[in-house]
């Protein structure tokens, strides 16, 4: 299981993607692989105001529905709408076309670095 060197994480398993001010956000491939086969994402309305830690929306799989996390708090610009009809994007490439939302950012946290995060995976298994 690979961890992108390039993206920031979160102890729930969501990644960041930060470019100026926009913060794409999904769940890591550890976390889609935990859950198995997404069958259904509920994603939030553009122009939602987050707090970082706020709870956004959840996935749903064959064994169980997790609740997704803001890595950081800001307005919610765009959610991906292809997971709609097709929520297994999520299991097929989380890092690229499974994304879920992009994030306005107005409240930076501290999000663990790629290193960090696999030594976090470590420690859970």
């Amino acid at each position: 299981m690979s961890v992108p060197g390039d993206l920031q994480y979160t102890r729930s398993h969501e990644w960041v993607r930060t470019e100026g001010d926009v913060a794409t956000v999904g769940i890591t491939d550890h976390a889609q692989d935990e859950l198995g086969d997404v069958v259904f994402v509920e994603l939030p309305e553009p122009g939602a105001t987050l707090a970082a830690g706020d709870s956004f929306g959840a996935v749903e799989s064959v064994k169980a529905v997790s609740d997704l996390y803001a890595p950081l708090g800001g307005e919610v610009v765009e959610v991906n709408s292809a997971l709609e009809d097709s929520p297994e994007k999520i299991n097929e490439d989380p890092y690229g076309e499974g994304w879920i939302l992009k994030l306005q950012v107005s409240d930076q946290t501290d999000l663990l670095s790629a290193a960090d995060y696999e030594k976090l995976l470590e420690e859970e298994s």
